[in-house]
C-alpha cells in the first residue's frame, strides 16, 4: 500500500510573489485498511463494483462499524439527530468517497473528521445547520421548479434547445446538498418524496417521442438521479435510441460515480459499452460527454483519474467536471484552485461549472452570497487555460445558469439579486412578459449586515414553518401536475 500523502496541490509560500503559488502533486489512494471496519479488505475487493456497492454506508449503525472508535460517541448522535430532524437526503455513502474523509488520519480523529469538507456535505449532522435561519423564507423543494417544466414526466424543457432527463430517481450515493431532493432517493422523516407514475421504460419512451417531434432540441443530459444506477444494458438502449434522433447533437452523461464509485465505469462490461456507444456517437457526428460532480480536491484519486482515462479512451469527447459552491468545503480561492489543478492535472477532467448550491431547506449553512461567489469567480481567473477556468453561475428559478456577474441589481442589504434572461422556459412560450420579467434570488441571510438580517427577522414571520408550508405546497403542485400530465 502506497504511503499517505494528502494532495495538497499548491499554497501560498512567502516570497513566492503571488496570491497562490501552483505546484503539481501525484495523487495517492488513502489506505482503506487504517479504518477499523475495512482492516481486512484487499486490493482486489476494493476495485470490485459489487463489493462497493454491497459495503454502502447507509445508516449510523454500518459508519459505527466501519469507523470504530476512531469517532467519538458524540459525532454519532449528531448524526442520528441531523437524520431524524433535518436531513432531507437519507444516508448513502459508498467505501470509495468515505475512505477520503480524513485521508491520513489525525491524532483527534473526531475533530478531524467534523472538520473534513467531504463529510461536511455527504455527511452533515445537526450541529452543522444553522439554528437562526435553517431554511430560508424562500427555499422550497423544488428549487428550480423543474417539475412544472416537466414535457413528459421526467424530462425538463427549461432551456430552448436542450432538455434533462431524469432517467432514474436513485444514485450510488447521496449528497446532503442535492437540489432534487424532492425526488431523488429515499423519504427522510422531513420530506416525503416524489414518486414517479409511469413504468420506468413508459417514461423512456414518452422521452423518445417527444425529441422526436420536437426538432428545436439538439442537446440531451441524461441524469437522475446518477446514471451510473441505471442497469447497462438498459442505458445502451436509451442512448442509442437517442442517436437515431436526427436533431439530437449533444448528449451529456451525468454522474457523480465517476469519483464516488470508479469502479462501476472501470467494470469491463460498461466499458465495452460505452465504447459501442461513442462509436456510434463519432460516425453520427454527435458530441457525446461524461459531467461528474468533484467539490474536493481530495476527492480525486488515482482510482477517479483511471476511471476518466479510461472513458476518454473509450470514446467520450469530455469529462467534465460541474461542482457545487459550498461553505466549508471550498469557498476559498485556494480550495477551489486545489480542485481544479488536481481534476485537470491529475485526472484529466475539465473544471467546467461551480453552481451556487440552491435554495432548498435546510442548506442556509451551505450556500454562499452572491457577493463571495464573484469575490471567488475574480480570485481563480488567470492560473487555469481559459477553457479549463470554470465558470461560478446562479441558477436562478425560472431563468436557469446565470454566470455570478450577469445580475441586473443587487440590493446587498437584504442580499436580493434580480435577474433578466434571454429565453422562454417551456411553461413560457405564451408569455409576452417573460422576457422582461425580473427574477429574484436571495443570499443567505446570517451573511447580511445587520440591518439585512433584521429586515428579514420582521418580514419572514416564522421563517422555518413558512418554509416547511412553502415545502409541502411545492410537492403538492409537483403532484398536481404529473397528474395532469398522465390525464
Amino acid at each position: 500500500m502506497t504511503d499517505l500523502i494528502t494532495p495538497e496541490l499548491a499554497r501560498s509560500e512567502p516570497g513566492d510573489g503571488q496570491p497562490y503559488a501552483y505546484r503539481r502533486a501525484e495523487l495517492v489512494e488513502p489506505d482503506w485498511t487504517r479504518l477499523p471496519g475495512w482492516k481486512d479488505v484487499t486490493a482486489e475487493e476494493w476495485r470490485s463494483v459489487q463489493w462497493q456497492r454491497s459495503h454502502c454506508v447507509k445508516n449510523v449503525k454500518q459508519l459505527r462499524d466501519v469507523m470504530g472508535d476512531l469517532l467519538e460517541d458524540r459525532f454519532y448522535d449528531d448524526l442520528t439527530r441531523d437524520q431524524a430532524e433535518r436531513a432531507t437526503m437519507s444516508m448513502l455513502l459508498p467505501p470509495q468517497m468515505l475512505n477520503t474523509i480524513v485521508p491520513n488520519g489525525a491524532a483527534d480523529y473526531t475533530e478531524a473528521f467534523y472538520a473534513d469538507p467531504v463529510r461536511r456535505y455527504m455527511l452533515p449532522v445537526f450541529s452543522d445547520r444553522r439554528t437562526d435561519w435553517p431554511s430560508h423564507p424562500h427555499a422550497t423543494r423544488d428549487s428550480l421548479h423543474e417539475h412544472e417544466m416537466w414535457a413528459t414526466e421526467g424530462l425538463t424543457h427549461r432551456y430552448p434547445t436542450k432538455v434533462l432527463a431524469e432517467v432514474l430517481p436513485t444514485c450510488p450515493q447521496y449528497c446532503g446538498h442535492c437540489t432534487r431532493m424532492d425526488l431523488v432517493g429515499n423519504s427522510t422523516p422531513v420530506i416525503d418524496k416524489l414518486k414517479f407514475v409511469a413504468k420506468p421504460q413508459t417514461r423512456l419512451d414518452d422521452m423518445l417521442d417527444y425529441l422526436r417531434r420536437t426538432p428545436g432540441v439538439r442537446d440531451v443530459v441524461v441524469s437522475g438521479g446518477d446514471v451510473a444506477n441505471m442497469p447497462w444494458p438498459r442505458l445502451e438502449a436509451f442512448l442509442t435510441s437517442l442517436l437515431e434522433i436526427e436533431n439530437i447533437r449533444d448528449i451529456r452523461l451525468a454522474t457523480k460515480a465517476l469519483m464516488g464509485m470508479p469502479q462501476h465505469w472501470l467494470s469491463s462490461d460498461v466499458l465495452s459499452g460505452v465504447e459501442r456507444v461513442a462509436g456510434i456517437a463519432r460516425q453520427r457526428g454527435v458530441m457525446i460527454a461524461m459531467h461528474t460532480h468533484v467539490n474536493a480536491a481530495q476527492s480525486v484519486t488515482p482510482l477517479v483519474a483511471e476511471a476518466s482515462k479510461a472513458m476518454l479512451e473509450a470514446g467520450l469527447r469530455d469529462v467534465r467536471n460541474q461542482g457545487v459552491l459550498m461553505r466549508g468545503v471550498n469557498d476559498s480561492i485556494p480550495q477551489l484552485l486545489d480542485l481544479c489543478f488536481a481534476l485537470l492535472d491529475g485526472a484529466n477532467i475539465t473544471p467546467y461549472y461551480f453552481y451556487m448550491c440552491d435554495m432548498i431547506p435546510f442548506s442556509e449553512h451551505w450556500r454562499v452570497s452572491v457577493k463571495d461567489a464573484q469575490h471567488l469567480q475574480h480570485g481563480i481567473l488567470g492560473y487555469l487555460p481559459g477553457f479549463a477556468t470554470p465558470r461560478i453561475v446562479c441558477d436562478v428559478p425560472y431563468v436557469g445558469k446565470r454566470w455570478v456577474h450577469q445580475l441586473s441589481e443587487y440590493d446587498e442589504v437584504r442580499g436580493i439579486s434580480y435577474w433578466k434572461k434571454n429565453y422562454r422556459t417551456g411553461i413560457e412560450q405564451q408569455d409576452p412578459e417573460a422576457l422582461n420579467r425580473t427574477y429574484e434570488y436571495y443570499d443567505p441571510i446570517d451573511t447580511l449586515p445587520r440591518e439585512g438580517q433584521d429586515w428579514w427577522t420582521q418580514h419572514a414571520g416564522n421563517h422555518l414553518a413558512e418554509a416547511e408550508a412553502r415545502a409541502a405546497a411545492s410537492r403538492t403542485t409537483a403532484e398536481a401536475q404529473k397528474l395532469l400530465d398522465l390525464n
